[in-house]
Formats: structure tokens, C-alpha cells, sequence
């Protein structure tokens, strides 16, 4: 028989995971946006899962203040996963603000804005799970090069401030390094933090665009989610995937990785950016 995976939550990562993966002869059951079933048939689910060798989750927690359970999936069929491989598709986000300075796995967490998502973390770890925190996620239908394109990518004026990236494809073959590796948190991200402001340059020169104002946080009328990105400043060092994972980034950076979006897009149609779901942690 073929090694069977689970997932809870397949949008876009997950998605490039499975694909990767149903190539390499796995058996792919999942929920979500583009699943086989749906979450809340229980019946099938729970079949599902007793037969799965592994199980991967992407759903993000319950929102702050509104009710929802911090982890909808640990709530409704976290019995089920007693015995399971487990993986987690988390966020640097639980760091918080390092001030620019660098973090791994060792660095504290749930001092940020994402208190619910390190509670949801922490909890996978206590079940034994292979934790991927992920910085900012790019890929295919999902990069600057859209967001060039239909104008809605911003020069923000803030000096100093650093993020940290990751192609899609980068963590699809972080997570199947991880498939037999020991239970922990892994940094996925590329090597070479940098500003925004950089990767909407790079994005403007392969698209040949004029490059956007520079401007104020204020005058760029940004969204609260948009906004709450410039809110932390960190570097995600990679080092533990590299040596425990053996795995390294395929895109060292935003360059690499913008140039064979650019390669393999058509430069007149852009593939539409997913929305943001339950299902996927983006």
C-alpha cells in the first residue's frame, strides 16, 4: 500500500505539499478549499485518519475574542491523532518583534501579536508534531510580481525594518525532509532577510514597472493585516532544518525565487492569488 498522508486545511501550501508528494506515490486525503472531504463530516474524517500514516495540519486557530476554539482541529478530532505522525504548519509570527535581530527555535515565543497562533504551536509540540514556522509565504499566483502588476504593492519608508521569506516549493520539500525527522520546531525560511522595499524593486525590474511612492505607513492607507506586518522586525535563521532536516532552500532568496516566477509566468496574465481560508495558515 501506498504511505497515506492526511491534511487538515489543503489551500496553498498545502496544496503544492500534496501534489509534490501524490508525484512520489502518496496517498493525499485532505480537507479544505480544494479537499477530498469535507471537515465537518466526522464520519469519514475519522476513517480517514485510522488509516493515515500521516497527518498534517495548515488551519490557522480560532480568532482572538470571538469564541472559536484555539485549534479547531485538536478540539473536534485531536483524539483521533493519538499514535499519528503529525506535522503543523505554524508562523514566525510567534516570535514577535526581535527589533531586526535574529531568532530560532530557541527564541521565546507568544510575546507578539500572534498569542493565539503560539498557544496553537506550543500545543502541537506538547503532541509530539514536526512544527514548520513560516515566514512570509510566496510562490507561483502568489508573489510581488501580482501585486506589481495590479498596482497594489507599496514602498513603505521605514528604515531598518527586516522580514524574513519563503517560496511555497521551499517549504514542500521542508516538510518531506521532515516526514521521518524528529518531533520539533523548524524555521523554513530562505537566507537573506531583507526589506520589503527590495523584493517590490526586484519585482518592478523583471516586470518592468515604475516603481511605487515611497511613502508613510500612514499615507499608504494600508489594511489592518497589511499594517500589523510592518508592526515586527526580525531575521528567521534556517539553521536547525539545515542540519537536522538536511534541507536548504532551493530560492537563497527573494531573487532567485522572482526570477523563475517570472520565468515560468506569462508576463501579460497572472495566475489569481488565492484567498485567504480556513485551511491554509496564509
Amino acid at each position: 500500500m501506498p504511505p497515506r498522508l492526511f491534511i487538515f486545511g489543503l489551500g496553498y501550501t498545502a496544496g503544492v505539499l500534496a501534489e509534490r508528494l501524490s508525484r512520489m506515490g502518496w496517498e493525499v486525503i485532505s480537507t479544505g478549499r480544494d479537499g477530498t472531504l469535507s471537515f465537518e463530516d466526522e464520519g469519514n474524517v475519522r476513517l480517514a485518519l485510522a488509516d493515515a500514516d500521516h497527518v498534517l495540519s495548515s488551519v490557522p486557530p480560532g480568532s482572538e475574542g470571538r469564541g472559536e476554539p484555539l485549534d479547531p482541529v485538536l478540539e473536534r478530532y485531536g483524539a483521533a491523532l493519538k499514535g499519528k505522525a503529525l506535522s503543523y504548519l505554524s508562523s514566525t509570527g510567534v516570535y514577535g518583534d526581535a527589533g531586526g535581530a535574529w531568532v530560532d527555535e530557541s527564541a521565546p515565543i507568544g510575546t507578539g501579536r500572534r498569542t493565539a497562533r503560539a498557544e496553537a504551536d506550543q500545543t502541537w509540540l506538547s503532541l509530539g508534531a514536526r512544527v514548520y514556522r513560516l515566514p512570509g509565504i510566496y510562490g507561483p499566483g502568489r508573489s510581488m510580481l501580482d501585486r506589481v502588476r495590479e498596482g497594489r504593492a507599496h514602498r513603505i519608508d521605514l528604515p531598518g525594518q527586516v522580514f524574513s521569506r519563503v517560496h511555497v516549493s521551499d517549504i514542500a520539500s521542508g516538510v518531506i525532509a521532515g516526514l521521518g525527522a524528529p518531533p520539533g520546531a523548524y524555521n523554513l525560511a530562505d537566507d537573506l532577510p531583507c526589506a520589503q522595499n527590495r523584493v517590490v524593486e526586484e519585482a518592478c525590474r523583471l516586470t518592468g514597472a515604475p516603481l511605487p511612492p515611497l511613502q508613510t505607513l500612514e499615507e499608504a492607507a494600508l489594511s489592518p493585516m497589511a499594517r500589523a506586518f510592518y508592526a515586527e522586525n526580525r531575521r528567521v535563521a534556517n539553521g536547525k532544518a539545515r542540519q537536522v532536516l538536511g534541507w536548504k532552500p532551493r530560492f537563497a532568496s527573494y531573487r532567485e525565487g522572482l526570477r523563475d516566477i517570472s520565468a515560468t509566468t506569462s508576463p501579460t496574465v497572472a495566475s489569481p492569488a488565492p484567498a485567504i481560508a480556513s485551511g491554509d495558515q496564509r
